[in-house]
């Protein structure tokens, strides 16, 4: 399967910060869009709202113009965060009136934003979803229904 190179880059990124400690969703610079964007903020300003996907005008501006930063439009990294900030168990977009006080951050809650976001960066590329593990398990029921047994005995 072939990835585009700003996949390749972003999935490097996330990776790095990943195991490096330096993945955030409440840091600007350190969550997956500031990751994806050298852990810089400038990003943040295309809406008013952390998690929204509704560019402001400085967004509309940036994407009417096309401007992509490693790849992405502005629509496109404000809909990155969002994926990575839901995987995250948080309630978007976040404002002070919002419960994300109670999300209590883990490597495996970082890691299932991690994997909304990659799936994510998939369905933006128009690959298949390189998170899906069923592939793996070809397990095409209706091809082997007569090998079940519930029983105790072993099908041979």
């Amino acid at each position: 399967m072939t990835t585009s190179r700003r996949m390749e880059q972003a999935v490097q990124k996330l990776y790095t910060a990943f195991h490096s400690g330096h993945l955030n969703p409440d840091c600007s610079m350190q969550c997956a869009v500031g990751n994806i964007c050298d852990r810089l903020d400038f990003w943040k300003h295309f809406t008013d709202l952390h998690g929204s996907v509704k560019l402001n005008y400085v967004g509309k501006v940036n994407e009417a113009f096309g401007k992509k930063f490693n790849g992405y439009s502005p629509l496109e990294l404000l809909r990155i965060e969002a994926q990575f900030l839901a995987g995250c168990g948080y309630v978007l977009p976040i404002d002070r009136r919002s419960k994300n006080y109670e999300v209590k951050i883990t490597k495996e809650i970082l890691f299932q934003g991690l994997s909304k976001v990659v799936s994510f960066l998939c369905v933006l590329d128009r690959i298949p979803d390189i998170m899906d593990c069923s592939q793996l398990f070809d397990f095409g029921l209706e091809d082997n229904k007569e090998n079940v047994n519930c029983s105790n005995e072993m099908v041979l």
